[in-house]
């Protein structure tokens, strides 16, 4: 891929996907082979005027062996000096990228159950800090190709096509190959305001899903609920985008207020493991029936990973005609498959998604139905077919999507 290609789309994650402010601390997190990108993304962030640029480097095969070798107590440990790092973080709030490259299923093979245990562990100590930290700081995740990664996406091409095959795809995606990315995402950003626009005038109450695969899902909406969507905004005024690429209008649904059944309709890769053709069935709001053709074990470990991982904080509306749907490539990666399906997501919701949730409680937010969990995943139920449908106060329906795509 041409440097200057690349250039483009590190100063996109920086000023845009971040918006790096003056004297502020970046942290990066990513894999090690992917140095030479990191650096330029670093160099962009200093340009923004960061005062340091921190890196946090992983290395999937290393935790597959940790997963493998530890005991469940040495890997679901945190050493102190790892909670002192999240207390400064909590206090300092750096801006934070997440660059993914793994594979997505370099973690199979692992004992289920004890990994998702050590992960619950580590996420309980974390939990707190990431709590204090919420809508106060920028962050975003995006991606460049690792070779597993590729070699899963393309599977007949030799490593080095694949992998410049999927870099294409992911800066097509990215909004990054042409003109200019950043004037790229105002213009996106602004079409996705319009649309929440237009959905929070509805004042909502319900949203009912069905498709010809058997999905028959109502998800239940919270009375001051919010529908949002590309840019967002940190307390202090700050905007920035999270995900990159991002087709998506969301909103986080009420607590308990879901029934009936929805089927996947791509695989979800959840920490390395894949998990296909998989349905869920919902009462009064729980996921109480699963069944997937593999990976069954690994969804029964993520929907009990606490309380509220049965339960939905998500529910979002992506046209089945995405830009990246439209790449025709199975990304096996949810930050790219969710953004060419609709999508729900089982476990933790957004406080933001509240109208004027800056003036409320924790406690209250979860009192008005925002659900809360130590995880947070998505997975893709839109078809060319679905419908959705959505409930007003005075019971009246109205269409919000048709043969899958916008019907507003």
């Amino acid at each position: 891929m041409q440097r200057t290609v690349l250039m483009n789309y590190a100063k996109l994650l920086a000023r845009t996907g971040l918006n790096v402010q003056k004297g502020q601390e970046v942290r990066i997190t990513a894999e090690a082979d992917q140095a030479e990108f990191v650096a330029l993304v670093a160099e962009e962030c200093y340009r923004a005027g960061a005062a340091s640029v921190r890196v946090e480097w992983g290395y999937q095969p290393l935790r597959r062996l940790a997963a493998l070798r530890e005991s469940e107590d040495t890997l679901g440990s945190v050493a102190a000096w790892e909670e002192e790092k999240l207390r400064y973080e909590a206090r300092t709030l750096p801006a934070r990228l997440y660059i993914e490259s793994e594979s997505p299923d370099g973690m199979a093979g692992v004992d289920e159950g004890k990994y998702a245990r050590a992960l619950k562990a580590r996420a309980q100590v974390a939990k707190p800090y990431r709590d204090k930290m919420e809508n106060k700081y920028q962050w975003c995740i995006a991606a460049v190709p690792g070779r597993e990664w590729a070699k899963k996406v393309f599977p007949r091409l030799p490593a080095s096509a694949a992998e410049e095959k999927l870099w294409y795809a992911i800066l097509r995606c990215a909004r990054s190959m042409e003109g200019s990315p950043i004037a790229n995402w105002q213009a996106h950003n602004a079409q996705l305001a319009e649309k929440c626009r237009v959905l929070n005038a509805l004042q909502l109450t319900a949203l009912e899903y069905e498709a010809d695969n058997g999905t028959r899902l109502r998800v239940g909406l919270m009375k001051n609920g919010l529908f949002l969507g590309g840019e967002e905004e940190t307390l202090s005024g700050v905007k920035f985008n999270p995900n990159i690429p991002s087709e998506e209008v969301y909103t986080t649904p009420k607590r308990g207020e879901a029934e009936g059944v929805v089927y996947s309709t791509k695989p979800l890769s959840y920490r390395g493991q894949l998990i296909r053709n998989f349905s869920l069935r919902f009462e009064e709001g729980r996921v109480v029936e699963v069944h997937a053709s593999s990976g069954k074990g690994a969804l029964k470990k993520l929907i009990g990973m606490d309380e509220g991982a049965a339960y939905l904080g998500e529910c979002a509306l992506v046209p089945y005609d995405s830009p990246v749907a439209n790449c025709g490539a199975l990304f096996y990666n949810t930050l790219f498959d969710e953004n060419a399906s609709c999508h729900l997501a089982l476990g933790r919701g957004f406080n933001n998604c509240v109208a004027g949730w800056e003036g409320y409680s924790l406690d209250e937010i979860r009192a008005m139905g925002v659900n809360d969990s130590v995880v947070h995943a998505d997975f893709m139920i839109g078809t060319e077919d679905l419908s959705v449908t959505g409930v007003a106060a005075d019971g009246s329906r109205i269409p919000i999507f048709k043969n899958g795509g916008w019907a507003i």
